[in-house]
């Protein structure tokens, strides 16, 4: 990742020809909101709102923010917009070895450290593993070497065929949860790399276990849990996503640390035995 540029010449559209009045229409379309609901959110007008969006006028920068803030647009594709505006870039994109996030990656790897023995992994916009603590390491355990080379990759890792995927017994299930998720981030953040990701890891072949015929687990969840075989024993969690609240930087923006509950008694007892 590279640090983006403070100094950017206006132009009225993005490189790729793109301009933000029917870009706004996209994201105020794809989150169902009405011009007259939007222009009330971001005290304008309908009016106003039909003008930008038809080219009519040009959105100063303010505004440009003040409705991407109200779309909920991403910090990524808020600097798009700004582009398209004839703007600057707004958030920075900082390489996450940079010095001025040290403070950043130790609270992150505090964070997952202290969630041990229960597994806890920080990853980027395409799941690239970012950091990972022993629970993680552990479950990883016997996946061949050739999937582990940098850049570790969760979703790769998980639902490759030599990776995870023989060793969840509700892989069918816990594959669909993953590929719908996949999808909902494809679809609000646009990402070429993760549209890529997601067609490679969704042509995986699923292969049939004995274990998927077995009845299910008769024990209630409160959520789907990711049910993997570990050392002879079937260890169960329930997976939490976290991002950071109002980021300022791309790169903050982009990471998710995913926590996983055991959701079971007998998983903790495990896994307490295991990491002590």
């Amino acid at each position: 990742m590279t640090t983006v540029a403070t100094g950017h010449p206006a132009s009225a559209a993005t490189s790729d020809g793109k301009r933000v009045g029917p870009l706004l229409r996209a994201w105020r379309e794809r989150r169902r909101v009405s011009q007259l609901e939007l222009a009330l959110r971001a005290d304008s007008s309908a009016r106003h709102i039909s003008f930008i969006e038809t080219g009519r006028s040009r959105p100063s920068e303010e505004m440009v923010l003040r409705l991407a803030e109200h779309l909920d647009v991403p910090v990524r594709e808020r600097n798009s917009l700004l582009l398209a505006a004839g703007y600057a870039p707004h958030y920075p994109e900082t390489p996450l070895d940079s010095p001025t996030l040290d403070a950043l990656r130790q609270g992150m790897e505090r964070l997952i450290q202290g969630y041990e023995p229960y597994p806890a992994l920080v990853v980027d916009a395409v799941y690239n593993v970012v950091a990972a603590n022993r629970g993680i390491m552990m479950l990883l355990e016997g996946v061949p070497e050739s999937l582990l080379e940098p850049p570790l990759n969760a979703m790769r890792l998980t639902l490759h065929p030599e990776g995870l995927a023989p060793r969840i017994r509700n892989l069918r299930e816990w594959r669909g949860h993953l590929l719908a998720q996949m999808e909902r981030q494809i679809a609000l953040h646009r990402s070429e790399p993760l549209r890529a990701l997601y067609e490679e890891v969704a042509a995986y072949p699923v292969r049939e276990a004995e274990h998927e015929h077995e009845p299910a687990d008769p024990v209630p969840h409160f959520a789907l849990p990711m049910q993997v075989e570990h050392e002879g024993r079937t260890l169960s969690f329930i997976s939490s996503i976290s991002t950071f609240n109002t980021p300022m930087d791309v790169t903050v923006a982009e990471l998710a640390i995913e926590t996983f509950l055991p959701a079971d008694p007998a998983t903790v007892k495990y896994l307490q035995s295991l990491l002590p």
